[in-house]
């Protein structure tokens, strides 16, 4: 099922340059923004993971800088029957964590500065099982190309934004969408990005909880670390990409009530009250 979702992603975002290519430069900018959609697509394929950690300014960390971190990590991959992830580390103060790569063969799992210091060993094991649960799941590279789908989205609908503002694209509606048909494109692209990673991530998120759960054993580490890691996003600034906000194991970005309609991630009671009934 994540193929295929990889596969449509990819669909989604070819479409998209092409359309905005026809916008700038009618069908011969149509052809030139295919072959980027093309580029773009490998690109994803073979570097999202590279593409993700850059732009959550995560480095890796040796096992030397961290030795009972790397020790959690790779006792937690035995137990699921995984490689020894690449482990990385981002300097943001908000407690969170996530994992990325196109399969168990090069998946990373990174965690930030303020996870480190909020909790305890039990909890921080319950939130590396998640990570590897996405892992063993396969849903690490829908979770990247969803996040460079995102970036692309947002990084089309600015070009049509600023293209508008002086001018430029077709405004013949033969040749193109014109000035209206790019600003509803430049208005709603944001907004399908959003949406898209919403699909993605909501389901995924009850299951590598569940997943998460059974490799550490326990339950009571991850439904007790998601809790503290909500209330430290409410009250730690987060300076995440939105784009990769659905990497995380909690929303790292915070907004009004509107807002946590589109969240990319259930709720956190719900999880919690899943996670204690379950019968490990």
């Amino acid at each position: 099922m994540n193929s295929l979702k990889t596969w449509l992603l990819m669909g989604v975002l070819t479409v998209l340059l092409v359309l905005m290519g026809r916008w700038v430069g009618g069908p011969s900018g149509a052809l030139v923004f295919l072959l980027l959609a093309v580029a773009m697509n490998f690109v994803g394929y073979f570097f999202s993971d590279s593409i993700a950690l850059s732009m959550a300014g995560a480095r890796e960390l040796p096992e030397y800088e961290a030795p009972q971190l790397h020790a959690m990590i790779r006792r937690l991959a035995d137990r699921a029957g995984l490689p020894m992830p690449r482990v990385y580390i981002t300097p943001s103060p908000q407690p969170n964590a996530f994992a990325t790569g196109r399969n168990p063969q090069h998946a990373a799992v990174a965690v930030t500065e303020g996870i480190l210091r909020l909790l305890t060993p039990h909890e921080l094991e319950g939130v590396l099982a998640h990570e590897l649960a996405h892992v063993r799941n396969r849903d690490i590279l829908i979770s990247s190309m969803a996040a460079m789908l995102a970036g692309a989205i947002t990084w089309i609908a600015n070009v049509i934004q600023w293209g508008a503002m002086f001018g430029l694209g077709r405004q013949d509606e033969e040749d193109g969408p014109g000035l209206v048909g790019g600003l509803f494109m430049a208005i709603l692209g944001p907004i399908a990005a959003t949406l898209v990673q919403l699909a993605i991530s909501r389901a995924r998120e009850f299951k590598a909880d569940a997943t998460g759960a059974r490799i550490a054993g326990t339950a009571d580490g991850l439904a007790s670390a998601l809790l503290k890691l909500e209330e430290a996003a409410e009250r730690i600034p987060s300076f995440v990409n939105p784009s990769t906000a659905h990497m995380y194991i909690v929303n790292p970005l915070r907004g009004s009530t509107i807002a946590q309609l589109f969240s990319t991630h259930p709720p956190i009671p719900e999880r919690v009250r899943r996670l204690r009934a379950m019968q490990i």
